[in-house]
């Protein structure tokens, strides 16, 4: 029998293809687990603070004008990713809503009940697996930087916090989303095995505030807030200023020289903001981590003015969401699929590869449905809000659905309490000093003494106005829906469930 070179090297080949074909496959085999390890995205994680949906170019309605604020890296972000058109933070407050991102469950479920800071010193409680500790035990590097706002450390731990933000602090780098960008180049361009996960929270476009010689913030109503704008503007940030009387008064405001001037300075804030987005990406390219990086940018809640933020109205609680995959198939795509922030930990740990089994969660993944058209079984959401600061008790259970919207205000017998900086606000102290009767759609009265339900068909009444849950027609709906909402307060083991049979 001859032999040639090439025989025996084919035979060779083919030998050991047999050999790595018969090679275990599973994580258990090291080399295995570290090519898995390589092929799971790195996470950005982007929450704004106090950002309406209406306040971004992306989002405007169909049919409607140009609009008049600037938000071109967002807008971009949206258009390389996919929108989705209905997402819902499930309480309008800072520390809880945050709370609800990092853990997957409801702020009645993990303790996280109010504000974090200072006196109102709520905190989850010490059993909970948060977000980056959950990613750091599956092999991920994590960093947080900007406005943290939730406790204790050692449930909300990060491996790094390359800028650590502070609360009603004028001096906080999470005024400055450029410089924030700028302190995380180091952590994008490390060379490592391993993904990272980057939590990236501005204080904008947050109203800002002066500070008291105690520490306490003061907001002054006798004047537009000026939401952290100053002379002289931050490091590397191109101010864009804005008239009042181009801003678009959204409905649920009045129209006021009042309101107009606010949004004004508003606005400016949330261009901000959009630069810090804008420089932050155009790090992640520069440092060749665009492309195996998938970005999630939303905010905790709706805008800071009376009737959006610690509200569950419509512009309190739904919110944007722009999702970018590392490798997006369908850019541009809208998804209107309903989707709640108990829902963004269970996503982001599946991209991880981190079964939903091995954390307690009351949201569900959406990853499989990201680019997918006509899906069905996301046609509704749960919302849970208990208080704001340690003073505003008004706890509110919501379900919304698609053309229904029920609103359970468990302490409806007390008059709506208004947050600190909402109260102060310009807006809102003009139209107690001209005595006015009407904010945006509502009366004054009607938003400030609520009833126990209320109930609205959002087709026929998307500004919330017409309470139907004494309308005999309305009555099955009412009956179903308290039912349902009755059912998640039970499943999530929600404690003021009681309150259906003690008040």
């Amino acid at each position: 029998m001859t032999y040639t070179f090439c025989g025996i090297l084919t035979s060779f080949l083919a030998g050991f293809y047999i050999l790595v074909q018969l090679e275990p496959t599973g994580v258990d085999d090291p080399y295995r687990a570290h090519d898995l390890v390589e092929k799971r995205p790195n996470i950005v994680l982007i929450v704004s603070d106090d950002h309406g949906r209406e306040a971004l170019g992306c989002y405007r309605e169909k049919g409607a004008p140009p609009p008049t604020i600037r938000t071109p890296h967002i807008d971009q972000l949206a258009a390389d990713g996919t929108r989705f058109s209905h997402a819902f933070c499930t309480t309008a407050s800072c520390s809880p809503s945050r709370s609800v991102l990092l853990t997957g469950l409801h702020n009645h479920a993990n303790g996280m009940y109010g504000l974090e800071h200072q006196v109102h010193h709520f905190s989850s409680f010490d059993t909970v697996r948060s977000l980056p500790v959950l990613l750091e035990q599956a092999g991920y590097r994590t960093a947080r930087i900007g406005k943290l706002h939730v406790a204790p450390e050692s449930v909300y731990h990060f491996q790094q916090v390359l800028g650590a933000g502070s609360v009603n602090d004028p001096a906080s780098i999470g005024r400055s989303p450029v410089e924030m960008a700028r302190k995380c180049y180091s952590f994008l361009e490390q060379k490592s095995a391993s993904p990272f996960f980057l939590y990236f929270a501005t204080d904008d476009p947050h109203r800002s505030n002066t500070v008291a010689p105690d520490g306490s913030p003061i907001f002054d109503g006798t004047k537009p807030n000026l939401f952290g704008n100053k002379p002289g503007g931050y490091p590397q940030v191109g101010d864009h200023f804005y008239q009042p009387r181009d801003v678009r008064v959204p409905p649920y405001m009045p129209d006021t020289k009042a309101s107009r001037a606010e949004l004004a300075q508003y606005y400016e804030a949330v261009s901000r903001l959009d630069q810090g987005v804008g420089r932050l990406i155009e790090y992640l390219k520069d440092t060749g981590q665009y492309e195996n990086t998938l970005i999630i940018y939303l905010s905790d809640n709706g805008a800071p003015f009376p009737g959006s933020k610690t509200n569950l109205y419509e512009p309190g609680m739904r919110l944007p969401l722009i999702v970018k995959l590392p490798k997006p198939q369908k850019p541009g795509f809208v998804q209107d699929a309903m989707i709640s922030w108990a829902d963004i930990s269970p996503t982001l740990l599946d991209f991880a590869g981190i079964e939903a089994g091995k954390s307690q969660k009351q949201g569900r993944s959406f990853k499989a449905i990201i680019e997918q058209e006509g899906v069905t079984g996301w046609d509704e959401v749960y919302a849970s809000h208990s208080l704001h600061e340690v003073t505003m008790y008004y706890p509110m259970r919501v379900l919304r659905e698609r053309r229904y919207k029920l609103i359970f205000n468990v302490a409806h017998a007390l008059p709506y309490p208004m947050a600190l900086d909402l109260y102060n606000s310009f807006t809102w102290q003009d139209i107690l000093r001209t005595k006015q009767k009407v904010y945006g759609k509502r009366t004054v009265d009607a938003y400030l003494h609520r009833p126990r339900f209320e109930l609205y068909d959002l087709q026929a009444d998307p500004d919330e106005v017409h309470n139907l849950a004494n309308h005999p027609r309305y009555r099955d709906v009412l009956t179903r829906m308290q039912t349902k909402l009755k059912r998640f307060q039970q499943q999530t083991h929600d404690p003021w469930v009681s309150k259906w049979e003690f008040e």
